[in-house]
């Protein structure tokens, strides 16, 4: 399974973007903002991931789909971000919700998503599906 989360329109605090899945729409995205000046993967400007402030790197990641505590329940986990771990794809409507993580949902007012959980429990399924068939599963971030 491919996951592919095209940032669109980056904000001073947030960042709204479009994820598909095997190259289909599937749904927005919310993530903080992005301080990956050279859009290549790399902080290799001084950028830095802040914790709860900022995007994490474009790039390809594998996902698992495993336990979190934090949610007391299975999420999506990004795997081998540089600089940070714990990278999770999950429901939230506003940047405040994200720390880092990658949020999902309908976009329908500036700065905020709706329809979140029942966004995040459909590619919960999806992911948990694809994972019980022994597939692979990436997501870029482009």
């Amino acid at each position: 399974m491919e996951l592919r989360l095209e940032r669109l329109w980056p904000k001073e605090t947030y960042t709204i973007g479009r994820l598909y899945i095997n190259n289909e729409f599937f749904c927005n995205t919310l993530e903080d903002r992005i301080v990956d000046k050279n859009k290549n993967g790399i902080f290799d400007n001084g950028e830095k991931k802040v914790y709860g402030e900022s995007a994490i790197p474009y790039g390809t990641y594998n996902i698992i789909y495993n336990w979190s505590p934090k949610f007391g329940r299975n999420l999506p986990r990004l795997l081998n971000v540089p600089h940070f771990e714990g990278i999770l794809i999950h429901s939230g409507n506003t940047a405040a919700d994200s720390a880092g993580c990658i949020l999902v949902g309908k976009n329908s007012a500036v700065g905020r998503l709706s329809e979140s959980r029942y966004t995040s429990d459909c590619l919960n399924k999806k992911i948990e599906e694809a994972q019980k068939r022994g597939e692979s599963i990436t997501i870029s971030i482009v």
